[in-house]
């Protein structure tokens, strides 16, 4: 049997992983594994509060998230400890009990794809917490995704749209791609990278069916200007490498606000304010 690891990168969000910690306690099959990578070095002793957790600590250093490559540590650790199958999982994601199982199974279908399953988000939540009975019923799938039948997969997907959220790959796909490139600091391009390193190295992008996470609801901007810097920087690497701008609505909703504008002559996007 192929060992799965689910690997979950994490900076506080301490309710939401213990959310995503008891859906994953429901999956059947349950995972092998559950590896957690703490970007913040306080973090690590509440991660491991609860027994069944790895822990794997790689603090930031700078005011930047290091999430590129604390995907990288969590792979590399569940690698090392046997695992076939990673399934990526965003801490502010709530597995659904088929959610392992699916993946394995698509793994199983088509062993070479990078597999994406569907993400409904949830509304804000009362104190405790949504029933976790009621969560398929309150969320809603994003408009711009695929939505597969339960037992469907759909390959030939466009790698523009692989997200990070939720995604699932075996082991040697992993290394075929070379996982996240770690010149992406903080916030911003480096799944988008990651979609295009899969394409370029000829890996099929498969929705799956029945593969549902839940993403619960946190406080956010829309676009997200706290993270504006990171977004030119990131996304200036990502169009050197690949010829494009990535995050295209988030730039133009920073234009519309009047923080940064376009050089047409150049197409490169500059701070105003």
């Amino acid at each position: 049997m192929t060992r799965v690891a689910v690997i979950t990168i994490a900076a506080g969000r301490h309710e939401h992983l213990a959310r995503q910690r008891a859906g994953l306690r429901a999956c059947a099959p349950a995972a092998d594994a559950h590896v957690v990578v703490a970007m913040r070095a306080r973090d690590a002793a509440a991660y491991r509060a609860d027994g069944a957790t790895q822990v794997v600590i790689l603090p930031q250093a700078g005011d930047a998230l290091p999430l590129a490559r604390a995907r990288n540590a969590g792979a590399e650790h569940a690698l090392a400890g046997g695992a076939g199958l990673l399934v990526f999982l965003d801490v502010d994601c709530i597995p659904a009990p088929a959610l392992v199982g699916r993946y394995a199974a698509a793994a199983s279908a088509a062993p070479g794809a990078l597999l994406c399953g569907p993400v409904g988000y949830l509304p804000p939540a009362p104190d405790g917490g949504h029933p976790p009975g009621a969560l398929a019923r309150l969320a809603r799938p994003h408009p711009a995704r695929p939505l597969p039948r339960e037992d469907e997969l759909i390959g030939g997907g466009d790698h523009r749209l692989f997200w990070s959220l939720s995604f699932a790959l075996t082991a040697a796909t992993w290394r075929r791609i070379g996982g996240f490139g770690e010149e992406y600091a903080g916030y911003g391009g480096e799944d988008t990278d990651f979609g295009q390193r899969a394409r370029e190295r000829g890996v099929g992008l498969c929705w799956v069916g029945g593969a549902w996470a839940f993403h619960q609801h946190h406080p956010t901007a829309t676009p997200p200007v706290q993270h504006l810097d990171a977004i030119l920087a990131n996304g200036a690497r990502f169009r050197r490498r690949w010829g494009w701008w990535p995050m295209e609505g988030w730039l133009e909703a920073f234009a519309r606000l009047g923080l940064i504008r376009h050089d047409a002559a150049t197409d490169h996007w500059t701070r105003v304010a």
